[in-house]
């Protein structure tokens, strides 16, 4: 059976997924990102999950169609985020030496991590109301890291372990956002990512589960969970 190819909508819409997949990777080299594709959608979701902010990140493609040859299933498969960007990233822009073909192979299927079989509903999402923002939660995010950055210099050289600094990084980044019911971490996890740009942003609920929001992309939490995704225990919103 030959593997499902993905056709990008154009040049612009690869570029991004590499872009988030180059991210990923910055913070895991060995990162695993999960693919899905309705039957004859034209959207492809790319989720990965940063071990640094204990969050699900979401970025999504517009395509042309979801398969070549015909194939009538959803795509749904865990792959290597290095090979995927290795596959991404030889689509080029029309006009250009590569011929600008917006087609590619999606990579064989891994073992996936614990997370990957563990994803957000796709609807039943509501709108939190008065949430901050995006510029408001920008100078939140610059605000925590100006207050880590200086806290760990008030640290004696012997305090400055592995297990301080988490701890330390915990205590700032599980912070609520207003009364919203999310950490900090959510709004630092979307800026490290690139998605906390513009002016839009919005925070979305569908039970346990808390989605940030911006048209660049998503990062998504379980909230009041003491384990899995988040690990924080927040009030309900």
């Amino acid at each position: 059976m030959s593997a499902p190819v993905l056709c990008f909508a154009d040049a612009g819409e690869a570029a991004d997924v590499a872009a988030f997949l180059g991210r990923l990777l910055h913070y895991d080299k060995a990162a695993a990102v999960r693919l899905r594709a309705e039957a004859g959608g034209q959207a492809l979701a790319v989720f990965g999950r940063p071990p640094s902010f204990e969050v699900l990140a979401v970025r999504t493609a517009r395509l042309l169609k979801p398969y070549e040859n015909g194939i009538d299933d959803v795509l749904d498969v865990t792959v290597s985020a290095g090979e995927l960007l290795d596959a991404v990233g030889s689509v080029s822009p029309v006009g250009s030496a590569g011929e600008g073909d917006p087609n590619v192979v999606v990579p064989g299927a891994v073992t996936g991590p614990p997370w990957a079989g563990v994803l957000p509903p796709r609807g039943g999402w509501e709108q939190v109301p008065g949430f901050p923002e995006a510029e408001a939660l920008r100078g939140l995010v610059q605000a925590a890291v100006r207050e880590f950055r200086a806290r760990v210099e008030e640290l004696a050289p012997e305090a400055r372990t592995r297990a301080g600094l988490d701890a330390l990084g915990r205590e700032i980044w599980s912070r609520e956002i207003g009364g919203s019911g999310v950490p900090v971490r959510l709004a630092h996890a979307a800026a490290s990512l690139g998605f906390l740009r513009g002016e839009r942003v919005d925070l979305l609920v569908a039970g346990v589960w808390a989605r940030l929001r911006t048209p660049y992309g998503a990062v998504v939490v379980r909230r009041g969970l003491s384990g899995g995704l988040g690990g924080f225990g927040v009030a309900p919103v």
